[in-house]
């Protein structure tokens, strides 16, 4: 009996010093009460007078002292005073209930864990015991220190998130877009955006919903509208986008000597605060500010926000709303309308879904006071697409002409160049060098590329090899898809034409078309080729690297060289927000409105044959650009025999006009009907609407690949080109 009572003391002591040891948690709340960590008892003597048998000599103590006590107890998640954990003191029964154990009780979150020896992922309780905070056996047990994943509200399950797992357990609100959307599908509200019911009440996030705010659109925290994508996780910097690298996770501070590193203005957490980064330089509240910190942005969106939902709830809904952070249940309906909470306002009832959506996304704005680190973007997606939501059904819709929803595109996380893959879960080898941070980096270092998982835009590193002096990464120089190798005499250029080179090139079609019959729709169906998006450089470089279908039998202007000081990609094109230096541009050309007026004065000749030599270079390539789209439906008509209609914005952009209405409908497939002369000009076409600067970046080689494939197409259908003039000077505009 005594072996049995010393053991079962043993293994109390244990217990009680694993009690004692570490804990993960997010970020810092308001001022604590210490609670001591408990004394572990003292082992008991052994009976007089004689010597303690060995089987029951007292233990050896596990630790001889607790790590991270002092920090742990001075953290929030030791304030036996909080809210979070005194809110049931008054309750009879003074319990916690199983549905919020799991994050205001420690048992609780060991039930959920199934660290207490019952089953995991459910609260196998009705309810537990008040009085407890988050202590080091909460974090640190059998089942956390192998735990890896979390699954959101919203059913989805994040993996191979290591230690941070244990924080984002609770730090990921109690709602999502799915539980929205079935509060109002079970209220069968679903295409019935403005009726209000009585039965449909405000869902809220609940509070430090950090991980549901740092994972975006792959947790689904906030109410997303169908047919619009979001930034996915925060990914910050390497080393740099976990809960542990960001706070410390016993104390919950931020590690600010780190986050000095970059951040050389920051000394205090408030600080933070007026933070920007490069990749943010949107103006996404339209206030025309766009030095202010990225809290005063998000902070300007949700004020606009807050006056379309008041303007919505008054007009639409029938009765006005305020809102209040501090007193459950948040929205009140305003008698007074006054904008705010007044003594005896009651809770807003008049709800219809539209409105729902749009006062969740304004909760889940408010309750995470991190969200401008966590991921700010999302979270101004979020509420712009709310504001834009609501102005479909109040009668004066707020501007929002002046806001930005999305970065420049390197930066635009949420969009196709970066999403396109998100289904699959990992962007191919072929597509990695230009759409995953990563890639372009990987590319440099070792010439080929390896598929990766998607991210969130580009980072500071695709770009950069350090943080002390963000030295760029140097390339000699750069090969395109023709073969031929160039360089831009600003190296750091050689970044940028690394990726904006095109994936194809005259030597891509002549590959496909070789041996071929020129106006036979050959039994094997040839491919559309595509140059790819934004190939400024290989219209830049021209001739040299022929990015465009030069025919063998012509001459083509090379490198446009312009002015000295506008040569380079960086020199006309902001770094990281991509806008171009317009100003300077108007320095020379004066008199302009826009840059599509500009026209060099070496470009004297009437191109494209309209009589108008005044109008801008860009003006000239749209009369050839339309005519040539001309041509080519004529073609597929009454040669190829299948009517052709192009849309820029749908794969694979050339489709079968089945009903030639000049339109793509829902059930027309993709163009198949390819002779080798329709290809060529179909290539360059797309060339065109490709590279919306083409005008800028070599007018001459644009107009003059255009003008033959007009040619070309003239020699089997009628193309006017009456007073058309092909360049022949070299560039050097």
């Amino acid at each position: 009996m005594k072996r049995i009572v010393l053991f079962a003391l043993l293994v109390l002591l244990i217990g009680l010093l694993a009690a004692c040891g570490q804990s993960e948690p997010p970020a810092p709340q308001p001022a604590t009460t210490q609670v001591p960590c408990p004394e572990c008892p003292a082992c008991p003597d052994c009976p007089a007078p004689a010597p303690c048998p060995e089987a029951e000599v007292c233990p050896e103590p596990v630790v001889a002292t607790v790590p991270f006590e002092e920090q742990w107890a001075n953290s929030p998640h030791n304030d036996i005073t909080s809210e979070s954990f005194v809110h049931w003191d008054g309750d009879d029964p003074a319990v916690v209930p199983a549905s919020c154990a799991k994050c205001h009780s420690e048992p609780g979150y060991l039930d959920f864990l199934g660290a207490d020896g019952t089953e995991a992922g459910v609260i196998n309780a009705e309810s537990f015991p008040t009085g407890t905070t988050v202590t080091c056996a909460a974090c640190h047990n059998d089942v956390t220190i192998a735990k890896t994943s979390v699954v959101f509200p919203s059913g989805v399950e994040i993996t191979n998130i290591g230690d941070e797992s244990r924080c984002m357990e609770c730090h990921q609100g109690r709602e999502s877009m799915v539980s929205v959307d079935k509060s109002i599908e079970d209220l069968g509200l679903t295409d019935k955006p403005d009726e209000v019911s009585a039965d449909l009440g405000f869902r809220n996030i609940h509070y430090y919903a950090a991980a549901a705010t740092q994972y975006g659109a792959q947790a689904m925290g906030g109410y997303q509208y169908g047919g619009k994508t979001y930034d996915v996780k925060f990914e910050h910097v390497q080393d740099f986008d976990t809960c542990n690298t960001c706070h410390d996770p016993h104390t919950l501070e931020l590690n600010l000597e780190q986050c000095q590193t970059c951040h050389t203005d920051v000394t205090t957490a408030e600080d933070f605060k007026q933070v920007r980064m490069q990749g943010s330089e949107a103006d996404y509240d339209g206030d025309g500010n766009v030095t202010e910190g990225i809290v005063e942005e998000t902070a300007g969106v949700q004020e606009i926000l807050f006056g379309a939902l008041r303007t919505y709830a008054a007009e639409v809904a029938g009765a006005p709303i305020a809102y209040s952070s501090s007193a459950y249940p948040y929205f009140f309906a305003d008698a007074n309308d006054n904008g705010q909470v007044d003594e005896g306002e009651e809770r807003y009832a008049t709800w219809t879904p539209r409105l729902l959506r749009a006062a969740y996304n304004y909760q889940v704005a408010s309750k995470d006071p991190g969200e401008f680190a966590h991921n700010g973007k999302y979270i101004i997606q979020l509420l712009y697409d709310s504001t834009e939501d609501l102005n479909q059904a109040i009668a004066t819709p707020v501007d929002m002409t002046a806001m930005h929803r999305i970065d420049p595109g390197h930066f635009a996380g949420s969009e196709e160049a970066f999403r396109h893959w998100d289904e699959d879960g990992a962007v191919p080898s072929g597509c990695v060098k230009c759409h995953q941070a990563d890639g372009l980096p990987q590319f440099v270092a070792e010439g080929v590329n390896t598929s990766m998982a998607p991210s969130n835009g580009f980072l500071c590193t695709t770009c950069h090899t350090n943080f002390e002096d963000y030295a760029r990464i140097e390339i000699a120089e750069v090969e395109f898809p023709s073969g031929a190798t160039v360089t831009m005499e600003d190296t750091d250029s050689n970044l940028c034409i690394s990726c904006h080179q095109g994936r194809a090139s005259t030597l891509t079609i002549d590959n496909a078309v070789s041996g071929l019959d020129e106006d036979v729709v050959p039994e094997q169906a040839l491919r559309f080729s595509n140059i790819h998006y934004f190939a400024a450089g290989a219209t830049l470089f021209g001739g040299e690297v022929q990015g465009a279908y030069q025919y063998a039998d012509q001459a083509y202007v090379g490198k446009f060289a312009h002015v000295p000081g506008f040569g380079n990609c960086t020199e006309c094109h902001n770094t990281h927000e991509l806008e171009l230096k317009t100003e300077s541009c108007f320095t020379c050309h004066a008199g302009v409105e826009t840059l599509q007026d500009i026209r060099g004065p070496l470009s004297t000749s009437d191109y494209d044959g309209d009589g108008d030599t005044t109008e801008g270079v860009a003006g000239e390539i749209q009369t050839y650009s339309d005519k040539l789209y001309a041509a080519i439906q004529d073609y597929a008509a009454n040669v190829a025999g299948t009517p052709i209609v192009y849309d820029a914005a749908r794969y694979p952009y050339f489709f079968a006009d089945t009903d030639g209405n000049g339109e793509v409908n829902g059930e027309e497939s993709g163009f198949t009907a390819w002779t080798p002369r329709l290809l060529r000009a179909a290539y360059n076409y797309q060339y065109v609407q490709k590279d919306p600067g083409a005008f800028a970046h070599n007018a001459k080689y644009v107009i003059q690949f255009l003008y033959d494939n007009l040619a070309s197409l003239g020699q089997q259908v009628t193309v006017d080109m009456t007073g058309m003039v092909r360049p022949e000077a070299p560039a050097a505009e």
